[in-house]
């Protein structure tokens, strides 16, 4: 009499699924779950939070209950996932009980889907464009706020290179969307200055869309390429720093910068391609260009 082979599922266990799509991540392979699109924090509650519970206990970091509502006993398991485990790219974690796309995809893998390239508008995209151009342009000499081009972004924006030593990351965005303006052979609606903090008090009073660092924070996905982010630095007062978004990727941004370095400096010495931001890095928030 012939002996019937039982199937690989049930050599495996009864009921358990052999089909499921799994994702890499750096501590194993998990189930492919299509990240929410959104900050998941304390009092949510849906099936997203029940696919973070159960992931968290099985990668260690429980036991809590898995009853997919976000209370503070998921909190305190995601900060000791987040302070325990590294993101996608090995780096450290925010510790703060939230789990945004970076968190998301140290759980879960990368985001389906791949990075987000597709620029906000054509304006925007046109002035990544012309961004990309000027990637390794260097002050001349290091450290002078000076240079041929440096002191082509300056004037564009207003001010007179010869007068001062002048920071020069907004009136590179500036220059970078003039360029592109007249290339569409259209007027550039971006506001002409050459401080970070004066272009987004100015882009609000004249109807620009702004997202605030908090609903950014909250939702991710409203970042886009060709977004320009704005961040407060701090002393000395009215200071700051932006640049132009060229990708994002899983709460990540590629940005290209101007009076930068590769450490992401408000001084630096030329234009380059960064790929070490988060959105939830930026502090006040981003512009949209692509509806005027």
């Amino acid at each position: 009499m012939a002996v019937r082979r039982r199937s690989g599922a049930a050599r495996r266990g009864k009921g358990r699924l052999t089909g499921a799509r799994k994702a890499r991540t750096l501590i194993g392979a998990a189930p492919v779950t299509p990240f929410p699109g959104r900050v998941l924090k304390q009092d949510d509650a849906d099936a997203s939070v029940l696919a973070v519970q159960r992931r968290l206990n099985r990668v260690g970091c429980g036991p809590i209950d898995a009853d997919g509502v976000f209370g503070p006993q998921t909190a305190a398991a995601v900060k000791l996932f987040q302070a325990r485990f590294p993101d996608a790219d090995g780096q450290p974690m925010r510790v703060d009980g939230l789990v945004g796309a970076i968190t998301w995809a140290a759980l879960f893998g990368a985001a389906p889907g791949g990075p987000a390239t597709s620029p906000s508008g054509e304006l925007p995209g046109e002035a990544l464009k012309v961004a990309v151009t000027q990637i390794g342009v260097m002050e001349q000499p290091p450290g002078s706020n000076r240079g041929p081009e440096v002191d082509r972004y300056l004037k564009a924006a207003g001010l007179d290179p010869t007068k001062g030593s002048f920071p020069w990351c907004a009136a590179f965005v500036f220059w970078c969307f003039n360029e592109a303006a007249n290339a569409l052979q259209r007027k550039n609606p971006v506001v002409r200055t050459a401080g970070v903090l004066d272009h987004w008090e100015r882009a609000g009073a004249a109807g620009v869309e702004r997202i605030s660092a908090g609903k950014a924070h909250m939702n991710e996905a409203l970042v886009r390429p060709g977004h320009i982010f704005i961040i407060d630095t701090g002393d000395p007062g009215g200071a700051g720093h932006t640049g132009l978004i060229e990708q994002v990727i899983a709460g990540k941004l590629v940005t290209i910068e101007g009076n930068t370095n590769d450490g992401g400096s408000r001084e630096g010495i030329g234009v380059f391609r960064r790929t070490g931001r988060r959105i939830r890095d930026i502090n006040i928030g981003f512009i949209d260009y692509a509806g005027r």
